[in-house]
């Protein structure tokens, strides 16, 4: 059985806990590997390794740490199809949308090596007479990310790329569901030239979370997961007095106004709902035509394109639309949330629960399925599925369209598909999510914005990639100089205006 083990101080470490936790392949419900969890003590030594480590690193100029970002961006281009093999192996998700896993995370990489701009402070001459003043962006010393499995490339990248570009030294702890591929990029910064120790990839579960949680020496937390655990991080973190940005769970509407391209539409809540078996957090999960006429020439639409959807293992070819789910729990979880539509009054229209894929019966596979008449008060509309599951509300109105999104708990994406700019206007202004998509069904910003939801879609006050991320990985230092030579003739005790 193969062992999958941690990085420290730039080799892999086996560890000594003797705990692991089984990695699957998706496709057959087999073990392939397991990967040890590391105790509080061999944590808490990473922690201090990292710290050792991260004083000189924290020293070296912004230009030096940008050229380790740009042997990075080349390393994991060779590399990638390396990699993309090995995450869908073990998360499942189909070979193009592991390189857009990595590809997206690649992206931020490419955006932190312009971090000697991004670090750049301020400075006011002649604030007062002889008196200058500048603001410095120094690292916090000791970061974590906790990064989850639906992206086992992208996050991580996410997490490290800032944080590293910043100066800081991370502790990375991946997802022990697909802990291949952080383990991959780790080997390839300290090709690119990354010091040993300034990224530790620890592999842990709840003990691990708790005992960063609980370090004295970590200064920042970087969470993406559920909404509970993102809660429960966040207020851990902020009782420690560590900064966090923790991002949570979502329930994305899709609006189709009767304006709308439907033929578009059917196509982007296809590609949004069902891509990577929708277990992606800006997923489209909620379809919300305006109109009956809407609705019903949308569900037309989206049967006989649901009913060609391709289903398989990521090794029967690029034509495969989505894989497995990542385990047999989150099968039973899916599956146990679709009967609850069926039980609560929901019209099933594309039923996927018999699914069975020749050969690969013991793999974790869910058929998609498509609800119609789903109303606020059902499960599958208040739950975030995280499966292949698409539920339709139908609005009387645009009003009662945009309520609905309003109104659920969840924040962090939304779009609406529809030729008219003022209705397109209005939504992007008023709506309360953290990010918009229009006619553009997963509004993922590009690396040089950032990406976050709101409501309890996310925690903390600032957002992941983009200038953001810089502003988290760094605290502001302001400094007041004054070099007259009168100064060398004695103090001044008097708290005097700058005049």
């Amino acid at each position: 059985m193969k062992e999958i083990h941690h990085w420290i101080d730039g080799k892999e470490y086996k560890g000594t806990s003797g705990r692991f936790a089984d990695v699957f392949n998706p496709a057959t419900g087999e073990v392939q590997a397991r990967v040890s969890l590391a105790t509080k003590a061999e944590l808490d030594d990473a922690i201090a390794r990292a710290a050792k480590a991260q004083v000189e690193w924290g020293a070296t100029n912004p230009q030096r740490r940008a050229r380790v970002m740009m042997e990075f961006v080349r390393l994991i281009n060779r590399d990638m199809d390396k990699m993309a093999e090995a995450l869908s192996a073990e998360h499942g998700k189909t070979f193009p949308d592991a390189k857009g896993d990595i590809q997206r995370g690649l992206e931020v990489i490419e955006f932190c090596i312009g971090a000697p701009h991004l670090l750049k402070g301020e400075f006011t001459d002649s604030a007062g007479p002889g008196i200058d003043m500048y603001s410095l962006r120094q690292p916090l010393g000791v970061v974590a990310g906790i990064t989850p499995f639906n992206f086992p490339a992208m996050i991580p990248l996410w997490k490290i790329g800032p944080a590293l570009a910043s100066g800081n030294a991370m502790i990375l702890k991946p997802s022990e569901r697909d802990p291949s591929v952080p383990l991959m990029l780790a080997e390839l910064l300290k090709e690119a030239g990354l010091p040993d120790g300034v990224l530790q990839v620890v592999n842990g579960d709840k003990d691990s979370v708790d005992a960063i949680l609980d370090s004295e020496v970590i200064q920042a937390v970087g969470f993406v997961g559920s909404t509970p655990i993102a809660q429960y991080i966040y207020e851990r973190a902020a009782a420690t007095g560590k900064r966090a940005q923790c991002f949570g769970g979502a329930k994305n509407h899709m609006i189709i106004m009767p304006d709308a391209d439907l033929d578009k539409a059917a196509d982007a809540l296809i590609g949004a709902g069902y891509g990577a078996a929708g277990e992606r957090c800006m997923a489209i999960s909620v379809a919300v035509p305006v109109g009956e006429k809407t609705a019903d020439a949308l569900i037309e639409k989206l049967v006989p394109r649901i009913e060609k959807l391709k289903v398989g293992p990521w090794t029967a070819g690029d034509d495969v639309d989505y894989g497995p789910v990542v385990t047999k729990a989150a099968k039973e979880n899916v599956l146990r949330l679709v009967q609850s539509g069926v039980d609560q009054g929901a019209e099933l229209v594309v039923d996927g629960r018999d699914f069975s894929l020749q050969g690969y019966e013991d793999g974790f596979f869910v058929g998609p399925h498509l609800f119609d008449r789903v109303t606020p008060e059902m499960d599958i509309y208040k739950t975030e599925i995280f499966g292949p599951v698409l539920s339709t509300v139908r609005a009387d109105s645009y009003e009662d369209a945009l309520k609905l999104a309003m109104d659920h708990e969840y924040g962090n994406g939304t779009a609406i598909f529809t030729r008219d700019g003022d209705t397109a206007r209005d939504f992007a202004n008023r709506i309360n999510i953290g990010m918009v998509g229009i006619n553009v069904p997963i509004p993922v910003p590009l690396a040089y914005h950032t990406f976050g939801g709101w409501k309890k879609s996310g925690f903390g006050d600032l957002n992941q990639h983009g200038p953001d991320a810089f502003r988290f990985y760094t605290r502001t230092k302001t400094v007041t100089a004054r070099w007259p030579s009168g100064i060398k003739e004695g103090g001044e005790f008097n708290f005097k205006a700058m005049d």
